[in-house]
């Protein structure tokens, strides 16, 4: 885990210089705040929650966890430096922990940049403590997963333009098909609704923890982690 500390934290001085980032940050808190206030109509609502507001993280981590993954591992790839960086006495897990670790740094901090839009609106209604703790803890758990879905793309493509197209294109499918359960037969529409991410997320959404839906967070995480590693591992012994 040492070994991971110090991968992440080289990853994070390289990710916290890099222009992307701030452009990225900026969009994320127009996004949203345009998407509470003017798309959803909040002061219409005449209801305190902040349902509508966390709606829309599901959609703009489809385009901001992509620019934060994309360059991790193809970036390494194309300058040669993977190879460099695979000589060296870390473990595959090191590595890959060492990415995603800083990789969901950026995210937590976006997540926690965007705690003064509701902060905005508390003292307008009676909202509960313990629903925003769950919907903001599921935002995490939601954009673990997805940040380890990244960097699995970004390991496994040849550039940056191929990890964020890869990135984008399976977040829209694990993040959306939970719209197409309403037309298709109960069975298959269980099955999309245990592939899509945002249905999982519902559950914390309305505030309510449900270890189903923590289980395969956390296990969704772990298990695209892993996959990560085979890819490396491929890498390794494969040049």
């Amino acid at each position: 885990m040492k070994q991971a500390y110090i991968l992440a934290k080289r990853e994070l001085y390289s990710l916290c210089i890099s222009p992307v980032l701030y452009g990225t940050a900026i969009f994320f808190l127009i996004f949203l705040s345009l998407w509470f206030y003017s798309f959803q109509h909040f002061f219409t609502l005449n209801s305190a929650t902040f349902r509508p507001f966390f709606a829309a993280f599901p959609l703009v981590f489809i385009l901001v966890i992509p620019v934060i993954t994309m360059k991790v591992w193809a970036e390494e790839r194309k300058v040669g430096t993977l190879e460099i960086l695979l000589t060296m006495p870390f473990s595959e897990w090191d590595l890959v922990l060492g990415k995603f670790i800083s990789s969901f740094a950026v995210v937590f901090m976006l997540v926690i940049l965007s705690i003064p839009v509701p902060l905005s609106i508390i003292p307008l209604g009676d909202f509960d403590g313990g629903i925003i703790f769950s919907e903001y803890f599921g935002t995490l758990l939601l954009g673990a997963s997805a940040t380890a879905l990244g960097l699995l793309f970004s390991s496994l493509a040849k550039n940056q333009g191929g990890a964020f197209l890869g990135s984008v294109t399976v977040l829209l499918v694990v993040m959306l098909i939970q719209q197409l359960s309403q037309n298709v037969p109960p069975v298959l529409a269980h099955i999309f609704n245990f592939f899509s991410l945002s249905f999982h997320f519902e559950s914390f959404s309305k505030g309510i923890l449900d270890s189903r839906d923590l289980c395969f967070f956390l296990l969704s995480t772990i298990f695209f982690l892993f996959l990560n590693t085979r890819v490396i591992i491929f890498r390794k012994w494969g040049n």
